[in-house]
């Protein structure tokens, strides 16, 4: 019921004003009584909701996923260092290389080539994290080892800021910022299916979870393969991080406090219940944060990276305090 009031403000309110009825019959796909309306619903506030319910939904999986495995409260998708991959990525072809790639006949230019960047750095780092997991036995530790990678591409990213143009150095920052505006209805197809494709290779991993809950002998006793579910873990929230991080930016603070809010209200942590229902959370929140973003109407968006923090800041320091 709030996922559906959210989503129909994010389609009504705006720099333009819309009816709802109007609303509705736009999405019936009936003619509107002007035609800008139709597209600004269709084209732009459509793509956009369901890229807030679909990233807040894989973020706050990520989240949960990796607390539960690491039993971590204050592990998320940013830890292992997916994130800085993604925007090392960016950061090299924004900085780097003036917005371009090129390898031979084939040269990709603008938003592709940014999108392209931040999937293949996030990737990169995905797949160096899964390395080590084969090598490092200790969840700790392999923690310790995504958060030193995400040390080194930060660093390697203020190198880069320092030596970039002025106007190099300000579409990074706009990119960093966050937005769910960046998935068109045409790109959605991809989009969707890909994260829909991790979130359900996500409730496939729920009995392990459960299982890991109890301490990593019981899991085994049960019949878990820890090291196996530790890399399928990895595998899933590293494709649902960077698929996300490329279209929207490095969202802060969603994968990290939606699980802490969801467990609040449930009062459960079993995640046959607690999965799904932190995966409807994201969407909630994610709606609320791009709806808070769009308020100021004509004066403009608040970046939504600069939202998402007086959410989950608060929450992770009840969490602390509480622990």
């Amino acid at each position: 019921m709030v996922i559906a009031l959210l989503f129909i403000l994010n389609l009504v309110m705006g720099s333009v004003d819309i009816p709802v009825g109007d609303t509705l019959r736009i999405l019936l796909g009936e003619e509107s009584q002007r035609p800008s309306w139709q597209y600004i619903i269709l084209q732009s506030r459509l793509p956009q909701a369901l890229t807030a319910i679909l990233c807040g939904a894989s973020l706050a999986a990520s989240g949960l996923m990796l607390q539960t495995a690491f039993r971590n409260p204050l592990a998320g998708p940013s830890i292992f260092g997916i994130n800085s991959g993604a925007g090392l990525g960016v950061a090299l072809v924004m900085l780097f290389l003036g917005g371009s790639i090129s390898a031979g006949s084939v040269s990709l230019t603008g938003f592709v080539a940014v999108l392209t960047a931040a999937f293949v750095g996030a990737m990169a780092v995905m797949a160096l994290i899964f390395f080590f997991s084969t090598i490092v036995r200790n969840h700790v530790m392999l923690l310790i080892i995504g958060i030193m990678i995400g040390y080194i591409a930060n660093s390697a990213i203020s190198l880069l800021n320092f030596f970039a143009t002025d106007e190099g150095v300000r579409s990074y920052m706009v990119w960093g910022l966050g937005s769910f505006g960046g998935v068109s209805m045409k790109i959605m197809p991809v989009f969707a299916g890909v994260t829909l494709l991790g979130l359900t290779g996500s409730l496939l991993l729920i009995k392990p979870l459960n299982a890991l809950m109890l301490g990593d002998s019981y899991a085994e006793n049960l019949g878990v393969n820890i090291i196996r579910t530790r890399n399928w873990l990895l595998i899933v929230t590293g494709i649902l991080t960077a698929i996300t991080t490329a279209f929207c930016g490095p969202i802060a603070f969603i994968g990290l406090a939606v699980p802490h809010i969801t467990r609040l209200l449930l009062t459960t942590d079993n995640h046959r219940s607690l999965l799904p229902a932190t995966m409807l959370m994201g969407g909630v929140i994610a709606l609320f944060c791009n709806l808070i973003t769009i308020l100021p109407g004509e004066d403009g968006v608040i970046p939504l990276n600069a939202v998402t923090p007086m959410i989950g800041a608060p929450v992770i320091i009840y969490i602390i305090i509480k622990r």
